[in-house]
């Protein structure tokens, strides 16, 4: 099986990449030719046809451009055609940045009457719906045009951050206490330490990563201050009342919900606390340093193949509607999966596609357990967007990433009960399994709300005007791991860098959160699919093929979850009081 993507089925040949790039370029000044001329009602058939061929002209060849250059981040060409689309884009946006001010001018009354006229144009109809309800928020076109202008500033910051963490980074090779030397890269120091029983050895590794970004420290908060201010320009010049507004508004996300999360969250630590413990203990160690955490209480000796994950995971779902599983087989196809890691290759792993084109899954296969939940939560993301593709048209396709990670850690849960229910596990294996649920809760529910508070905190320094440096961004992080760690990560040197480490912080913030609401929310989805069976598994599939049709606090709720209330953060923590239990049940016998 070829293990890399297939990317000439984006484009044959680079004379075919460019040809489209042309038309692109060609495109764009067409916008303009629109101006004032809205209210017409051929002309702005017109304006939304173009907007049609643009969004599926745009999506393959940024599809291209974004996978060639996460392929490599050395290859400096590829990271400029990648960086080439972007400032294309950017000035499609001065040039068409007439089109919101115009239409609200128009009134909300003239464009409803318009889709009634036209119902073949109803695509656009809740894009529209959200113009209108953020009118409050759209400037007149002067200074639309002008923000657009400035946006290649909103970029930087993260251009920046990958160019120090992936294209400018060097691994560290140090030498063990048994005289090994070993390579300590970003994309295998957490299985170096997994593997490691020697707590110097342990410390050794973490070092080896983190003195990187201590090196690089007054870089690193230079550029996360650069991004605070943007935001906090952005802010200003839109009438937001603070950053976590400007990020909640655009999908009228309501405040309480980030809010209620971070105080569950809060209410929820002791059990984490417990938990670090409980590992302490049955580990042996003096002290549970953060890194630690990859520890296994238990060794479980499964190793696997790409191919004997795929098997595992389609396994998993037989029980589900030959429809999912014929999907399941397709996003994991030859050709649509980059699977194994290479030098200067993205690390990670993520889903991309949509806007007529089919999902591709970009992974960093190494053959553990972890990798095959890895697929599965990665092919969740693929599957919504067929479901999404099915569901509706092309301009109502795009569903918000408070919704995305829904499908993703559905998988997860499935796969962990399947094998939790196999009836083929050792004790070892049971214990290992245990511990992957409960970390998985750790590191999605608890650590992702940690980063996204850190986010807040760090956002509201930003509209008082306190100056940020690594240190009022690195004891930041100090308060939030003993509040929600229970564990002082000063003792560890560099630990209180860990924001250096994240790169959601960087590339989209006020993303990480988002993980949290959507494993609460597919947590109780998949609870009722397991009792409920065909039905429950019918809404689920529904919320799938909603993809951007509606705001996604709606559409969650439409599928029967209520992020509103505290409770479905309550019953995350729940589930992890009752899984801790049963470890500490299973590390007794």
């Amino acid at each position: 099986m070829n293990y890399d993507w297939d990317l000439t089925s984006l484009y044959k040949s680079e004379e075919d990449y460019q040809k489209d790039l042309n038309a692109f370029k060609e495109m764009i000044p067409l916008f303009a030719t629109f101006k004032g001329h809205l209210g017409e009602d051929e002309k702005l058939k017109e304006y939304f046809d173009l907007n049609i061929r643009l969004e599926l002209l745009v999506n393959r060849l940024y599809a291209y451009a974004a996978s060639k250059a996460d392929l490599d981040r050395r290859v400096v060409e590829s990271v400029s055609r990648e960086n080439e689309l972007r400032n294309l884009l950017r000035q499609l946006g001065s040039v068409s940045a007439y089109a919101d001010p115009e239409m609200l001018g128009l009134g909300k009354e003239h464009m409803e009457s318009f889709f009634r006229k036209y119902p073949n144009y109803s695509q656009f109809d809740f894009s529209i719906r959200k113009l209108f309800d953020s009118q409050s928020h759209v400037l007149s076109y002067d200074k639309e045009k002008l923000l657009a202008d400035f946006s290649a500033f909103s970029s930087v910051g993260s251009s920046l951050y990958s160019t120090l963490s992936v294209s400018d980074y060097s691994p560290k090779t140090i030498t063990l206490k048994d005289g090994r030397e070993v390579t300590v890269s970003t994309a295998n120091w957490t299985s170096l330490v997994a593997d490691s029983k020697d707590p110097e050895d342990r410390k050794a590794i973490f070092e080896a990563l983190y003195q990187y970004f201590d090196k690089h420290k007054n870089t690193y908060a230079d550029i996360y201050s650069f991004s605070l201010q943007e935001q906090l320009g952005t802010m200003k010049a839109r009438g937001y009342s603070s950053i976590l507004e400007e990020h909640l508004e655009g999908n009228k996300i309501p405040k309480e919900v980030f809010l209620n999360l971070v105080e569950v969250a809060h209410e929820g630590a002791p059990i984490l606390h417990e938990y670090y413990e409980l590992r302490r203990k049955a580990l042996g160690l003096d002290k549970h340093r953060s890194y630690d955490r990859f520890l296994e209480l238990a060794k479980s000796e499964t190793t696997l193949t790409y191919e004997e994950a795929r098997k595992l995971f389609f396994a998993s779902i037989e029980k589900f509607p030959e429809d999912f599983q014929e999907k399941a087989h397709k996003v994991s196809a030859e050709g649509m999966v980059d699977v194994l890691p290479k030098d200067g290759k993205r690390t990670g792993a993520y889903s991309r596609g949509g806007g007529g084109l089919e999902p591709m899954i970009l992974l960093n296969f190494q053959g553990k357990l972890d990798d095959a939940f890895t697929l599965a939560h990665e092919s969740g993301h693929s599957i919504h967007t067929l479901y999404s593709q099915e569901g509706q048209p092309l301009m109502k396709q795009d569903y918000t990433i408070f919704v995305a990670e829904i499908a993703s850690t559905f998988n997860e849960h499935n796969l962990l009960d399947y094998l939790l229910s196999s009836g083929k596990l050792t004790k070892e294996d049971r214990i290992a399994l245990l511990q992957k649920s409960i970390d998985d809760i750790c590191s999605t529910f608890y650590r992702q709300t940690l980063f996204g508070e850190y986010e807040y905190l760090a956002s509201l320094k930003a509209e008082k005007g306190e100056p940020i440096d690594y240190k009022v961004l690195s004891d930041i992080m100090v308060d939030l791991y003993s509040l929600y760690y229970g564990i002082d990560i000063r003792e560890e040197v560099y630990k209180p860098l860990v924001w250096c480490y994240i790169p959601h912080l960087f590339y989209t913030p006020f993303y990480v959160y988002q993980y949290a609401t959507s494993f609460s929310a597919s947590l109780e989805l998949y609870r009722r699919v397991k009792e409920g069976g065909k039905d429950a598994f019918d809404k689920y599939v529904s919320l799938l093929k909603m993809g951007g049709s509606d705001y996604p606090i709606e559409e969650v709720k439409k599928a029967g979850v209520d992020l509103t209330s505290k409770e479905p953060f309550r019953a995350v923590v729940k589930r992890m009081e009752f899984l801790v239990g049963e470890l500490r049940k299973a590390l007794a016998e």
